[in-house]
C-alpha cells in the first residue's frame, strides 16, 4: 500500500512543492534545477522529477536548456510588460462577453472560489494566486469561447509568480465581488470599467515592486531578451 500511494502522488507532490516556492520566490530565475539533488531531496527515482519539471515547464516556470538542465525561467521587463498588456486585451474581450451571456450557475462558481482572508503567510499567499487565476479562468469560461478561456489560464500560469508580489489578500475578494455585481447585471460597460481597475492595479503593484525590489533577479533592462535561454 505505501508504494502505490508513492507512485500515485510522488510527481504531484513534487510539482506541488516545486511550484509554490517558484511562486513565492524561494527560487530565483535562472537558478539550475539539478535532478540528483532533487531525487535526493524527494527520495524518489529520477522519473518523478522529470515530470514534475515537464509540467512546471508547461506553465513557463521552468526552462529547458538543451544538454546544460532545468533552469527557473528568466523575462526581461519588456516581457513581463508585454505579458501584462497581454492579460488586459484577454481579460477585456472575456468580461465583455461574459457579461452577455453569463449564467446563474457561472455566477455561483465565481461568487464560491474565494475562501476568504487568512493572513499573509505564504500558504495563504499560495492559496490567494490560484483563487485569482481560478476566478479569472471561470469568467474567461462564461465568455463561451473555450480557446480564450484556455488562453488565459495559460498566461495567469506564466504571471504566478508576479500576481503574488502584488500582495493583494485582503482586497482580492473585495475587488471581484464588485466585478460579479457588474456580470449579475449583465452591465458590459461596468464590468469591463471594474476588470480594468482590476488590470490596472495589478500591473502598477506588480511593476513597482519589480522595479524596486526585484529587479537584479528579473534581468530588467535595455538588453535583449532572456527569456527561455535566450
Amino acid at each position: 500500500m505505501p508504494q502505490k500511494t508513492k507512485a500515485r502522488t510522488s510527481k504531484t507532490d513534487i510539482y506541488a512543492t516545486l511550484r509554490t516556492e517558484i511562486i513565492l520566490g524561494h527560487r530565483k530565475p535562472g537558478e539550475r534545477m539539478a535532478i540528483d539533488d532533487l531525487k535526493t531531496r524527494f527520495g524518489t527515482s529520477v522519473t518523478p522529477v522529470r515530470d514534475a519539471l515537464q509540467m512546471l515547464n508547461q506553465e513557463g516556470l521552468i526552462t529547458i536548456k538543451p544538454r546544460s538542465g532545468y533552469f527557473i525561467t528568466q523575462i526581461t521587463l519588456k516581457t513581463l510588460s508585454d505579458m501584462l498588456e497581454l492579460r488586459e486585451i484577454l481579460e477585456v474581450a472575456a468580461v465583455e462577453r461574459a457579461a452577455l451571456a453569463i449564467t446563474d450557475v457561472q455566477l455561483a462558481a465565481l461568487r464560491n472560489v474565494h475562501a476568504g482572508y487568512t493572513g499573509d503567510d505564504d500558504q495563504a499567499y499560495t492559496r490567494y494566486t490560484d483563487e485569482n487565476r481560478r476566478f479569472h479562468y471561470l469568467l474567461a469560461q462564461a465568455s463561451g469561447n473555450q480557446e480564450l478561456a484556455l488562453a488565459l489560464r495559460s498566461l495567469h500560469d506564466r504571471l504566478a509568480r508576479f500576481m503574488v508580489i502584488r500582495h493583494a489578500g485582503k482586497s482580492l475578494e473585495e475587488i471581484h465581488a464588485r466585478l460579479v455585481e457588474r456580470l449579475h447585471a449583465h452591465d458590459v460597460t461596468g464590468a469591463r470599467k471594474a476588470i480594468l481597475e482590476e488590470v490596472e492595479e495589478s500591473r502598477r503593484a506588480i511593476m513597482d515592486r519589480i522595479m524596486q525590489e526585484e529587479a537584479a533577479y528579473w534581468h530588467v533592462g535595455t538588453g535583449g531578451d532572456r527569456e527561455n535561454g535566450k
